[in-house]
């Protein structure tokens, strides 16, 4: 859809004119001779840019353009001007014009002016998108789960997340200690400023100095150009350090220092600046073991675990490893536009009961790779990686025997009966206990 424009310009040849121009551009052009009439048109048409002289009769373009912001504060105004009211034109942009443009019209330069001009509206709308997306994407219902264990962890990052204390994130490998970072993040008072997260174990050692603190000119061979570090880019924001076990000694002191005193220097600086962080650290070892160990410095221990949460690995998660599956499966489909919507029973069995050594990242990629080869609306075994059909003999088994569904179900019951309840059972394949006393008596299964 072509951009809508509207000129305010009481000389009837210079509207027409431009009007010519803009609309051989591609644009749709509407025109006014007054203030009144613009104000009239803005009370039931929408313009992506207004174009005002600033002479008009009775109200001027200034007034125009103040009135304008009151209806519309993102409201896009370019103003036009003669030389001798080039001081107005200046007071329009301090009133919040976006640009102005002198009389006499150059046709190619407002041409130039009304495309930038737009070009900044289109990236106004899609940072504002962005923040609505990166908000959407780090509240707490993103937090995918209901768990006694998951509700818990919620309710403290609900309590600390807008407060300035630094954090401590324990858990494995995969439990999601970036999204609760991200997610304390974007619920705190620094929501609008950095995260940065820095991964203490991906960078060489002998760089990371570099990439915390940055460096002057000159400051060391290589050093071609001054570089701000990480932490200056982070001011008034978060850090996010994670593996942070990882760190050596030396830089654990440095670390230490801007903890402390909220003051950076980098390499081969003289002057210190100062620096508003909070700190949000991550491991997935065992950190006061470390600190027993001489590894890691026992002062740095207590400085980033003003607040400790350890994140439950997956296994214990019980159901909520259904909902998070389904989220992902509806997450997965939906990229890739396919009508992927369910999990088999028996898949969702076997989903349950892996133990699951890579957290919620496996799952993540387990379920994207099924969502991907299934050609069906359903994910079954056969669609999951070999590692789970082998954390399952009898469905290794079963797959392997091509068993038809009726004969599985059977086996599977039979298998099963010895160790679980009704109820389990029914949860291992997807149905309700009544569909499980149906499928019992429609296959002659008694319970034993």
């Amino acid at each position: 859809m072509a951009e809508r424009l509207l000129i305010v310009e009481d000389e009837g040849t210079l509207s027409d004119s431009l009007k010519r121009v803009l609309s051989r551009e591609g644009y749709e052009v509407d025109t006014v001779a007054s203030a009144e009439e613009a104000l009239q048109k803005l009370g039931g048409e929408i313009y992506d840019l207004i174009i005002t002289d600033i002479i008009l009769p009775a109200m001027d373009g200034i007034e125009l353009l103040r009135a304008v912001r009151e209806l519309a504060q993102e409201q896009i105004v370019i103003v036009m001007t003669a030389y001798a009211s080039l001081d107005t034109a200046i007071g329009a942009l301090k009133a919040g014009a976006f640009d102005y443009i002198l009389k006499p019209i150059i046709h190619e330069e407002i041409k130039q002016v009304v495309k930038n001009a737009l070009m900044q509206k289109t990236l106004r709308a899609e940072n504002a998108l962005l923040k609505k997306q990166i908000w959407e994407d780090h509240d707490f219902g993103t937090i995918v789960g209901n768990s006694a264990a998951l509700r818990s962890i919620l309710e403290e990052v609900k309590k600390i997340a807008n407060t300035k204390s630094n954090v401590l994130l324990l858990g494995e490998t995969g439990t999601g200690k970036e999204l609760f970072a991200r997610v304390i993040h974007h619920n705190s008072e620094r929501k609008d400023m950095p995260f940065v997260p820095i991964n203490c174990s991906a960078i060489p050692e002998n760089l990371m100095e570099s990439e915390l603190f940055g460096h002057l000119k000159g400051a060391f061979t290589g050093a071609l150009a001054s570089k701000k570090g990480l932490f200056e880019e982070a001011d008034r924001g978060t850090v996010f350090l994670d593996e942070i076990g990882d760190l050596g000694l030396p830089l654990q002191a440095k670390l230490l220092r801007v903890i402390d005193d909220l003051e950076i220097r980098p390499i081969g600086g003289v002057q210190s600046k100062k620096v508003d962080i909070r700190f949000i650290a991550a491991t997935n070892r065992d950190i006061t073991r470390a600190v027993k160990e001489g590894t890691f410095r026992e002062d740095l221990y207590y400085r980033i675990n003003v607040i400790t949460l350890k994140l439950p690995p997956l296994r214990e998660l019980g159901d909520d490893i259904k909902m998070l599956a389904q989220y992902y499966l509806e997450k997965y489909a939906n990229d890739i536009r396919k009508t992927v919507k369910h999990i088999d029973g028996t898949a969702m069995s076997l989903l349950l009961n892996y133990s699951w050594p890579g957290n919620v990242r496996e799952l993540k990629n387990i379920i994207e790779r099924a969502v991907l080869i299934t050609d069906s609306n359903t994910i079954f075994p056969e669609h999951l990686n070999e590692g789970i059909l082998a954390s399952e003999p009898f469905t290794n088994e079963a797959l392997g025997k091509a068993l038809s569904i009726s004969d599985y179900t059977r086996e599977f019951i039979l298998r099963h009966q010895q160790n679980n309840t009704e109820q389990k059972i029914a949860d291992m394949l997807g149905i309700t206990r009544k569909a499980l006393w149906e499928k019992r008596k429609k296959l002659g299964i008694s319970r034993k």
